[in-house]
């Protein structure tokens, strides 16, 4: 089959792989019909994050159909159009019993490499570092899925690819980052990127009884998308002076009640801070750029809630004390997306969510590594792209 496949720091090719087959009786395995860009890619990619092999299969948001089916699957059968989170998760263990899917104890198969580093393991994710895993990804033309019992959700009829596609990742994630905030009636939140994830954290807050939403970037079209499709008010950082100013403005002196970054370490800024933490991750004496989650963490009202969506790794600079004399409560996790799915996808049934504006360019499997450009230089107004392996 055909695949993209990593070789290097900026270096993605389409080339031809062996076709995944059913490894365990609980697998199935999927032809993928749609898959899409994540900015957490963009980590691995430009080579922040380790443990990349010269020829993995990356892509961790995606569904298809259900082609062969492992014999103790109970669920799923031949056919089946299905969407599936991104964190592989086996459903029994203590984490995956009390909702807590991306802390799976038991699909990581390389734990020693993670335990170093975060003391426990995570689960495991498609296509996304042998740290976390080294499971094959979905921008291919079949992918295998393993636990489809507890990772398979069903796609409702009548809904298009592109209306439930972004229900793998971005979506869960940015309902998740609201769902942290505690939202109460009329509460503002402040939400830093409008990608695909701050968009849907945005839409989330709304959806979970926000009576503001601001949305913070500096591209003028994806905060037009802010705008039009979210109806948030939107902040261009490249436009004033302060940000934190700026949000004491529009809330009357407080602040936000809640603030979610999702923007991570590759964040952009300005001033001397940005200089900093540029300098530093360019020589590799830190890996993350940390300017949006420390103007979070000073916007948020004093006892508000800080919900941490961007992927980080290690940071300089990061100022606990301003968490511990503000008496912020601070929420942060990679997606439980099993435990949402099935709410989302009677969201976007009810025609409440229509995550399908993401898709701004739609390209075969084989302009994959353009897609990736487009994306990751925001050029030509990308905010995902998506491909169509088959």
């Amino acid at each position: 089959m055909r695949a993209l496949c990593w070789n290097g720091i900026n270096d993605l090719r389409v080339e031809t792989v062996g076709d995944p087959g059913i490894v365990n009786p609980h697998d199935v395995v999927l032809k993928v019909t749609m898959s899409t860009t994540c900015g957490s890619d963009l980590h691995f990619i430009d080579g922040y994050i380790p443990t990349m092999r010269a020829g993995d299969v990356i892509g961790h948001e995606f569904m298809g159909e259900v082609v062969d089916v492992g014999r103790d699957v109970k669920k799923v059968k031949k056919g089946d159009r299905v969407v599936v989170p991104s964190f592989i998760c086996c459903g029994s263990c203590w984490y995956c019993q009390h909702d807590l899917y991306s802390l799976c104890d038991n699909t990581n198969p390389k734990a020693e490499l993670q335990e170093p580093v975060f003391g426990y393991p995570t689960a495991g994710i498609y296509g996304y570092t042998h740290a976390f895993g080294g499971y094959a990804g979905a921008h291919a033309q079949y992918v295998r899925v393993p636990h489809a019992d507890t990772d398979c959700f069903q796609v409702p009829e009548g809904l298009r690819d592109e209306q439930v596609i972004f229900l793998s990742d971005a979506v869960p994630t940015g309902y998740m980052g609201a769902d942290f905030c505690n939202i109460h009636p009329g509460d503002t939140v402040a939400v830093w990127g409008c990608g695909g994830v701050g968009l849907m954290a945005q839409k989330s807050a709304f959806l979970l009884g926000a009576q503001r939403v601001i949305g913070i970037d500096r591209f003028p079209e994806r905060l037009k998308m802010a705008r039009e499709q979210v109806g948030a008010e939107t902040l261009n950082y490249e436009e004033v002076d302060s940000v934190l100013e700026v949000l004491k403005e529009l809330t009357g002196g407080r602040g936000p009640d809640a603030c979610i970054d999702a923007v991570g370490m590759e964040a952009h800024g300005t001033g001397v801070e940005y200089a900093y933490d540029r300098a530093k991750q360019a020589l590799h004496l830190h890996s993350d750029r940390g300017d949006a989650l420390r103007q979070a963490i000073l916007a948020c009202r004093k006892g508000g809630t800080l919900s941490i969506l961007g992927v980080y790794g290690v940071m300089d600079k990061f100022p606990i004390g301003v968490i511990l004399n503000k008496g912020l409560t601070v929420r942060t996790a990679q997606q439980h997306g099993q435990k949402y799915l099935p709410r989302l996808l009677e969201h976007v049934t009810k025609g409440e969510l229509d995550p399908s504006f993401l898709a701004t360019h739609r390209l075969p499997l084989e302009d994959a590594p353009r897609g990736y450009e487009l994306f990751k230089k925001k050029q030509d107004g990308c905010v995902r792209a998506v491909f169509l392996p088959n």
